[in-house]
């Protein structure tokens, strides 16, 4: 199946761990700044980022981001 990726939901996962941005930053030694630009939507996180966000909140990989699924067309 193939997808697209929707918003960050980084935001709702760090409240769901009961942590901030900060807190985030701190164990990933990340700037705060860094992991806002994802939760705007003005970077998508790596590959990377995103295991090391999951392992530390406790979540899946596929719950930091919408996932749209996307119609194949055969041409």
């Amino acid at each position: 199946m193939k997808v697209e990726l929707g918003r960050c939901l980084l935001n709702e996962v760090l409240k769901k761990a009961g942590m901030t941005t900060v807190d985030l930053s701190h164990k990933l030694l990340y700037k705060p700044e860094r992991l806002s630009d994802y939760i705007d939507n003005k970077r998508v996180m790596p590959l990377k980022v995103a295991l090391s966000i999951a392992d530390t909140t406790d979540c899946r990989v596929e719950e930091l981001y919408e996932i749209i699924p996307v119609k194949n067309h055969k041409i």
